[in-house]
Formats: C-alpha cells, structure tokens, sequence
C-alpha cells in the first residue's frame, strides 16, 4: 500500500486540513473529530484503497484499517495533512462535545468503570474457580485455600467504592486520593459490612437523628454521587481559599464535609436509587422471563448505535455488589447480542462476490464472535441494513433464551466467547448453546434476506 497515497485521497473526503479537529487512532481504526461532519463523504471515504469501513460514533468518524494497517496509514496521516499528533484521550474529549446529554452521562459512566473492570474480571474468574471448589468438594470451607480464595474474590467488591471513589473523582476533576479516602469512609470498618445487615447493626444518635451504621462496600450509586458533590466542593474551595492554605485547607474541609454529607444525605439516597433500579430489573427478569430477555436481547445492538451502552457497567457493577443479587444476569443477554451481529455478518461473506466486502466481514464476524462488535455493526451489517435486523433477531432469541435458563455471570465486561471464563459453572452449557442460537439464527436470516452486497 502507499501509505502517503491514502492519506492524501482522505483528505478531500473529509473537508480538507482545516476540518480536522483532531486526529488519532486506536489499534484497528482512525479516530478523527471533523469541525463539520456534514462535510466528510463516508460512502467515498469506503472506496478508498485500504479502507475497510467507515462510520461515525461517539462524535469521532471513525475509520477502519485494520490492525498495523492504521498505525503506518497514521503517520502518513499527520504528515500530509500538516496537524499534531493527538491522544485517544484528546480526542475524546473533543468528541464529547459533540454527544447528547445522555451519551455525555454513557461515556462519564464508561470512563469511570472502564479502568475498574480488570479487577471486577479477577475477581468474577476467582468467584468461578471459589465455585467448583466447593461444588466438587476439592477441600473443605475451612481449609486455608478456601479461605483464601474467598479473600481474594470477595476484596474488589469490597473495595468498590474505593475503586469507584478514585476513577470518578479523576473524571468530575476532583483529587483521586481524596475521592478513595471519600470510598473508604463508606466501608470503614466500623460501619456494619452490607452483606452482614442480616445479623443485625446499629445505630448513632447525630443531634437527635438516628443514623443506621450500614457500610456501602459492593455498592456504585452512593459514591458516585458522593464524589461527584466532594469534586465541585472541592473546585469552590480551591477558588476562595489562598494558595498558601491550599495544601492544609483544601483536603481538610473537603474530606470533612463530603465525609458528613455522605453518611447523613448522599450515601442512603444513593442507596435506594440502586435499590430502586435492582428491584426493577430483578422483577422483570422473574416475572417478564424469556420476553424480557428477547426484548433485551433485540434491542441491545440498537443502544450500542447510540453509545448509550456504556452506562449499564454502572449497573451491572450494582447488580454484581447487592447481597440480595450478586450475580450478572444483564451480561448474557448482551453476549447474545453482540455474538449475533457475529453471525449476521459472516453471512455477508458466503453473499457478496466483492473480494474488499469479504476481506472486510471475516475478521468482523470474528471480532463480534469475541465481543467487540463495532466493525461488524458499522462496517458490514449496517451499511446494508437488512444483516443488522437479522442480528436483532438473533439477539433477541438468544436473550430469550439465556434468561429462560437462567444463565448468570460473575463479572462484567466480557461477552462472546471470552465471556464464557465468568459464566457461574452450572450454567456454562446453556451459555453455550445460546451463543449457538444467536449466531445460528442471525446467519441463517442474513443469508436468505435478499439485498445487495457489494462496495458500490
């Protein structure tokens, strides 16, 4: 491929230099903010040599090359159309202008437990292996493996707000240290473990109101809303109080006052909106079934259009932290989903007799096979229509499906094939089989759908 080439046959495709906001790239795609979008021209953007598909999301137009593809195509980029190199974190936040107020709390929500889902997966993995350890009797609940196995999966559900206290402060602009300080106040020892409520607690007399010492380990909303009002307590105070206070002032009353704030107001407020939310989707699950898995399940590809999906780690986390839930029962039914965008699109391969369309869908398929549905849905299925409602449908079966079993997960963040590690034991085979019927129903719709499915 030349390179230079590509680059300079994008550049009047998308406006010119002056209408580029911002560029960077992730490992398959280029990422570019536009001053104007109406001025870039995708359909000709997808007919340029290398391009493998093109569409617009998150307020970026983003670009697929392919992995090493885009790195080289990149440099060339920057080059030739004279601008700066810039991060997937700069440009993302000029992109976030460009977002509706609802994708602007999705990709808040996503910015904060993204970086928190490595430990959520360890500790659903762990939770998985604690699982068959007690299933099969390979030791005794006594026993010191046991027993530290239990530590080490029950420790970042533990820590949540901790966790969550940090990755939100950095993100509403506040001090990460004190947004973690602010999580550890609501699971200090001294309040009473969430999960131990059962066996009773107490209570302390603030000025004449009975306040219930009930810790918030596991829980999201509470901290959320706690480190949101610490952050814009915080900036006020940095405005009034002088430099040569700063340091010692600053963190005092913050800490102070958010701390008091959050045990008295936030934190049982922010408990029953997580409260609130489980019941509803709980009552849902038990009373809807299958229908509220095929209505889940059909729609899910449709929120991922708009970015919205993003939000539902918060949830998930809050499902996964409740004592009364403590499972995953919404993950499933987007694996179901996001597998069948997967099947549709593979069947655009045995389709189209275009050798750029089928060089384009098999690493798609694949891609959403694994999860990461993104090329499939904009690249392939969606350019022509009728394979994305085929993966709806696919979706919506497989949802019906892993619901009806009851089919639960001990993580976040892992759908597809992946998503199998934090399936819960039992329930594994099931899991299986609705990945089949997701991708098997979505194939079988896309391949006898009569459309067209060539580049033009």
């Amino acid at each position: 491929m030349d390179f230079e080439q590509i680059a300079r046959s994008l550049l009047p495709l998308i406006g010119g230099k002056e209408n580029i906001a911002s560029a960077a790239h992730c490992a398959t795609r280029l990422r570019l903010v536009l001053a104007d979008d109406a001025k870039a021209d995708t359909s000709a953007i997808e007919k340029v040599d290398g391009v493998k598909g093109c569409f617009r999301n998150a307020g970026q137009l983003q670009i697929i090359f392919g992995t090493g593809v885009v790195n080289k195509v990149y440099a060339a980029f920057v080059t030739v159309a004279g601008v700066s190199e810039s991060s997937k974190s700069e440009a993302a936040t000029l992109a976030a202008k460009k977002l509706n107020p609802f994708q602007r709390i999705a990709r808040l929500l996503s910015n904060i437990f993204v970086p928190i889902i490595p430990a959520i997966v360890a500790s659903g993995l762990l939770m998985g292996l604690l699982g068959m350890v007690k299933t099969y009797g390979w030791v005794q609940p006594d026993n010191a493996l046991y027993i530290m196995l239990d530590m080490f999966s029950s420790a970042a559900f533990i820590i949540l707000p901790i966790l969550i206290g940090f990755t939100a402060a950095r993100e509403f602009g506040g001090n990460p240290y004190l947004g973690a300080t602010l999580g550890g106040i609501l699971t200090h020892p001294a309040l009473t473990n969430a999960w131990g409520v059962a066996a009773g607690f107490h209570t302390m007399n603030f000025f004449g109101l009975e306040i219930a010492m009930i810790g918030y380990q596991g829980t999201v909303f509470p901290v959320l809303l706690a480190v949101w009002f610490m952050s814009m307590l915080e900036k006020q105070l940095r405005r009034v109080i002088p430099d040569a206070l700063d340091l010692i002032l600053t963190p005092f009353l913050t800490v102070i006052i958010s701390g008091f704030v959050a045990l008295l107001l936030i934190g049982p407020a922010g408990r029953a909106l997580g409260d609130g939310i489980t019941f509803v989707l709980t009552t849902l699950i038990a009373h809807a079934g299958w229908l509220a898995g095929l209505v889940f399940g059909g729609l899910y590809s449709i929120i991922v259009i708009t970015g919205i999906h993003h939000s539902f780690h918060a949830i998930e986390a809050g499902l996964l932290g409740n004592p009364s839930v403590g499972v995953n029962f919404l993950l499933p039914i987007w694996a179901m989903s996001n597998v069948a965008q997967g099947g549709a699109c593979l069947a655009v391969w045995f389709k189209t007799r275009d050798a750029k369309i089928k060089a384009i869908t098999l690493p798609s398929a694949f891609s959403a096979i694994l999860g990461i549905t993104e090329a499939a849905i904009f690249g392939i299925n969606l350019r022509f229509v009728k394979p994305f409602i085929a993966g709806l449908i696919g979706g919506a079966l497989g949802g019906a499906w892993v619901v009806s079993v009851h089919v639960y997960m001990t993580a976040v963040g892992l759908t597809g094939l992946p998503g199998m590690a934090i399936v819960q034991a039992g329930s594994l085979l099931n899991y299986i089989i609705g990945m089949a019927i997701a991708f098997a129903s979505a194939f079988l719709v896309s391949l006898l759908l009569k459309y067209k499915t060539d580049s033009q």
